[in-house]
């Protein structure tokens, strides 16, 4: 019996029980609360049919009090890999046994192996919207003046090391909290010492989230990410106002669900390119396969099976 129903930390309590008549068997699977939307199982069972791989992948939706006991329970079980999504990639860094470098970096894990019933972290998040970025607008990260709506979170801050990483031209990290952009700049700065903008304009700012103060800066930004969820919902207003987007900006929008954010509807006004976060969802997907298998991922599959 294959499936692609929800499963709960309820279900991991007496997941032999739970799983003994599924057929391929469950050993992969993404954590998330919400996670009823994510497209990772299509995404990854598609990969999996490619290469005759024996198993399959499915939602967990985990509370974010439930991630220390539902990751202790994975130890015990014949899994392969896990991913975590909102809210557990900052969190997930505290409970693996070891993080790599991408994870260390940035604060946050978005992939777990297992080997040997240890919990290994890593994050694909960064370089996956690296290559969104370039398959969407045919430009990378260096020659972009970047602004990160919710630079704080685990994926913005994954997309902010991105960006240093690459030497973008500028980086601009916009938080509610302005002490977790304030930490995130200190550890960034090296990576902006050498001029390279033209102008007044410093190379690395944290900003409050306000409108006046978004404003100020977008003249000096190419391209603006959401990295918060909102927009998940079809309710959600955008994370700026429409009438502050401008004709050359590009906007990316980390929400793949709906296809067409308030964002990028406003974006479609302004006159300037958008993209949702499909692309993104398909690169991290890809490169954490590669991780778990060792394999280069049968990305057109995988791309074909959320094709929005």
């Amino acid at each position: 019996m294959e499936t692609t129903d929800r499963y709960t930390l309820a279900d991991l309590e007496r997941w032999s029980e739970i799983s003994r008549d599924v057929d391929p068997p469950i050993r992969l699977g993404v954590f998330g609360d919400p996670v009823a939307h994510s497209l990772s199982p299509q995404m990854h069972n598609a990969a999996l049919r490619a290469f005759e791989i024996k198993m399959q992948y499915v939602r967990f939706h985990i509370r974010a009090e439930e991630l220390r006991s539902a990751l202790c329970f994975l130890r015990k079980l014949d899994f392969v890999g896990i991913n975590l999504t909102v809210p557990h990639k900052i969190a997930g860094l505290t409970q693996v046994d070891v993080a790599d470098e991408s994870a260390h970096r940035c604060g946050a894990v978005n992939t777990i192996r297992l080997h040997e019933n240890k919990l290994i972290g890593s994050n694909t998040d960064g370089e996956g919207f690296s290559r969104a970025v370039r398959s969407e607008f045919s430009i990378d990260l260096r020659d972009l003046r970047v602004m990160i709506l919710g630079a704080g979170g685990g994926t913005g801050q994954a997309i902010a090391w991105q960006c240093a990483l690459e030497n973008c031209e500028r980086l601009v990290l916009v938080n509610r909290t302005p002490a977790k952009t304030s930490a995130i700049v200190e550890r960034l700065r090296s990576f902006f010492v050498e001029p390279r903008v033209l102008g007044p304009v410093a190379r690395l700012e944290a900003v409050r989230w306000d409108e006046a103060a978004v404003r100020a800066q977008l003249a000096d930004v190419d391209l603006i990410v959401n990295a918060t969820p909102l927009g998940m919902n079809s309710s959600d207003p955008a994370p700026i106002p429409a009438r502050l987007l401008l004709p050359h900006h590009i906007v990316f929008d980390c929400v793949y669900r709906p296809s067409k954010t308030a964002l990028l509807r406003a974006a479609d006004e302004a006159g300037a390119r958008g993209a949702n976060g499909s692309s993104m969802l398909l690169h991290q997907g890809a490169l954490a396969f590669s991780i778990w298998f060792n394999h280069e991922a049968p990305i057109e599959a995988m791309r074909s099976a959320i094709a929005l």
